[in-house]
């Protein structure tokens, strides 16, 4: 308050004296006390400690701190050009809040980016393309040991709590999933009635195993299966890790553990919410396979699989030689890109640890299919899936099906302001405060969901009609193509490594087999690290 005080006033100095010398004694009284109010700013600011600058520049300073507040905005609207802007440029966000809006999302004169740079991709379009398929693509979820399969749309909404977001916004998400007919995904913080407005929804359990929890916070059986029982959860997926903190827990301060968080995480009210780093029902591979097939009969055969973001090659090989050994398969895999960030984290985390989703996906798919995997399990893409070009992207890449976190907040009404972890967000999404989320008006905003994830599919399906593709199975790497330099571009074939069914139980590559060779179904780590099994 100090710092617009002090800018205000100044502003006021110049104004007064004007008024002062056209009004007479009256203005001079104002003016007088404009300079009273001035030299108290001033008097603060040289016997305050916190901060040298207004030490050395009383008043005049506060005009650096106010630059400083509003810098993200001033960059963001005047600027930053159309495709350059980060986490997502102004050309996406158009791209969301029109789709979102029902209006065209067509641009014209051309492209605007540096399609000669190196890292530019593009999809290969077919000489001969078709006509789009009626309706869209549904992945089949659920392996053979899965009773009751679900149908997976190629877009759905990645996981985002209550408490991360607002009551409002997950009505919002939940009916334009409903009305879409796909999937949302709950996040780590319960199963709410908030995720239960009718669409068909994801349950993730992390590992504070909020919402099917004990006292001591460990995994209750008994509230799993009941809570697994509605009919509206279609799948269970436990978090490992996620994209923009993998390797680390949430805190959730005591201040936002209001009533209702509490009741639903099955938390104390007003107490430290955290979420620790590792799981306690499980410390191996071996045991983490086995808590799956445990989750999957609790669930009554519903798919259950598991989300992570890639670190360890041979962490993830592990997972797959404890498949092989216990003969027992998730149905599915989400691979969080590293560049994945609705939650609130570290900076260090957030920019320096992680596989991005590119290489996290290629990962996960060549291990499955290296050994002999990949037809049992579905492998789900998270992170930066914004447009139809990003689904086919991730199609091409490995994935079966997309989800989208960031990209759906923006369809509700997200401006970028990056202000998630302040609670303070200016739109009602990203907070708990009732009368910043009242903002958010839940039958609009369902609308909007629908449109953008309709209208983003349509588009996705588009683009593999003019790709001559009528099935996914027929995409291939060779149709991802990336710019290596100004002079040449390759597909994604040449560029990466791609193994071939059961490659690495036969006859690993040179490139994997140290890898292979290490990956301990009993353990997570390199050799030397051991861990002890959660029942140890």
């Amino acid at each position: 308050m100090i710092r617009i005080g002090a800018v205000v006033v100044l502003v006021a100095v110049a104004i007064a004296t004007i008024v002062a010398a056209v009004l007479g004694p009256w203005g001079w009284i104002v003016l007088a006390v404009v300079l009273t109010a001035v030299a108290a700013v001033g008097v603060y600011d040289l016997v305050q400690r916190r901060h040298s600058i207004l030490r050395n520049y009383p008043v005049v300073g506060h005009f650096r701190f106010l630059l400083e507040d509003i810098r993200p905005e001033l960059q963001q609207y005047f600027i930053e050009r159309n495709f350059d802007g980060r986490p997502f440029d102004r050309d996406v966000r158009s791209l969301i809040y029109e789709r979102a809006k029902g209006t065209a999302a067509e641009l014209s004169f051309g492209t605007e980016r540096d399609i000669d740079a190196a890292g530019y991709e593009y999809l290969v379009h077919s000489t001969a393309p078709i006509d789009p398929a009626p309706e869209p693509f549904r992945v089949p979820v659920g392996g053979p040991d899965c009773r009751r399969p679900y149908s997976m749309s190629l877009l759905n909404v990645s996981s985002m709590s209550f408490g991360a977001l607002s009551g409002n916004a997950l009505r919002a998400l939940n009916n334009g999933a409903r009305k879409g007919g796909f999937a949302h995904d709950t996040g780590e913080g319960g199963l709410t009635p908030y995720h239960l407005g009718g669409a068909d929804v994801i349950w993730e359990i992390g590992s504070g195993y909020f919402g099917t929890r004990t006292d001591d916070g460990r995994f209750d059986a008994a509230q799993f299966a009941d809570k697994a029982a509605n009919d509206l959860v279609k799948c269970v997926s436990l978090k490992l890790s996620q994209g923009a903190k993998p390797g680390i827990g949430g805190v959730l301060p005591a201040a936002k553990v209001s009533a209702e968080i509490a009741r639903y995480r099955g938390v104390p009210q007003g107490q430290k919410c955290v979420s620790p780093a590792a799981h306690s029902a499980f410390a191996t591979p071996r045991e983490l396979i086995r808590f799956i097939a445990n989750l999957r009969e609790l669930a009554d055969g519903k798919p259950v699989g598991f989300k992570l973001c890639v670190g360890s090659r041979v962490d993830l090989l592990a997972i797959c030689k404890a498949m092989l050994i216990e003969q027992i398969t998730p149905d599915f895999i989400i691979v969080d890109g590293a560049e994945g960030g609705t939650a609130a984290a570290p900076l260090e985390f957030e920019d320096h640890v992680g596989l991005p989703l590119t290489d996290g996906l290629m990962t996960v798919h060549n291990a499955l299919v290296g050994t002999g995997l990949r037809d049992r399990i579905r492998i789900g893409a998270s992170g930066k899936v914004a447009s139809g070009n990003d689904i086919v992207k991730r199609l091409i890449q490995g994935a079966d099906y997309t989800n989208a976190a960031r990209a759906m907040m923006m369809a509700v009404g997200c401006i970028q302001s990056q202000r998630c972890h302040t609670n303070r967000c200016p739109v009602g999404v990203a907070t708990q405060d009732p009368r910043r989320a009242r903002a958010l008006d839940v039958p609009d905003k369902s609308e909007r969901v629908y449109r953008y994830q309709r209208a983003t599919v349509d588009q996705a399906m588009r683009i593999l009609a003019s790709m001559g593709i009528d099935d996914p199975s027929q995409l291939s790497p060779h149709l991802l193509r990336k710019r290596i330099s100004s002079t040449e571009q390759r597909s994604f074939a040449e560029i990466y490594e791609w193994l071939g069914h059961d490659e690495l139980t036969v006859d690993p590559p040179e490139t994997w087999v140290d890898d292979w060779r290490r990956a301990d179904p009993d353990s997570f780590g390199p050799p030397g690290a051991r861990r002890r099994s959660a029942g140890a």
